[in-house]
Order: C-alpha cells, then structure tokens, then sequence
C-alpha cells in the first residue's frame, strides 16, 4: 500500500505533508505534489498535514479520485524530490476552495 496525493492539491501545493515524510518520498512538479508509491512506506504521518486533506491511503481514495494512484506513480518517476516545506503558490488558499481543477494540472 502507499499513499497518493489527489487532486485537492493542485494548484496548491501546499508542502507541509513534506517535512514529516522519513523517506522523502514527496516529488514535486510545477502546481502540484505526488508520493512516489516505491518510496512511501505507509506511515500516514503526511495525511493529518495536508491542510487541503489531499492525502489518502491507497485503498481510500475516493472513487472519482482513483486516477491519481497511477498518477502519481508516473510522476514520480518524473519529477525531483521535494524534502523541505517550502511557500504555497501564492494563490493557494483562493485554490484550496476550487474543485473539479485537473486541467490546471501542469507536467
């Protein structure tokens, strides 16, 4: 099992969930975090971090969210780790209450 970030996070990006990760199993892409899943080892010290509560374990995300288990999977694999908090993008919290926002998702 692993964790996945969904699409709460876009355009967020808040890094919070990064500092507690012990493994540094965080990427990061332009608006947008994932977990690499051969990374992560299950320890959910991430998921009550999320402010956005984007962070769920694998056999939680919900139904309409499922896409971003392979999602982050393939970023991962594309991205650099991210392993200090760093600033949320400047209009994070203005994001934080949008939904239906996976064509923001920049690769």
């Amino acid at each position: 099992m692993t964790f996945v970030v969904t699409e709460a996070c876009i355009s967020c990006k808040y890094t919070d969930c990064v500092d507690v990760c012990p493994v540094d199993a965080f990427r990061e892409g332009p608006n947008f975090l994932v977990i690499d899943p051969n990374e992560c080892i299950d320890c959910a010290v991430c998921v009550p971090e999320c402010p956005v509560a984007a962070i769920y374990a694998e056999e939680d995300v919900p139904a309409d969210q499922r896409d971003f288990t392979p999602l982050n999977a393939e970023l991962a694999r594309q991205w650099k780790p991210i392993t200090r908090t760093k600033p949320a993008l400047p209009d994070a919290d203005a994001w934080s209450k949008v939904q239906d926002k996976r064509e923001e998702l920049k690769r």
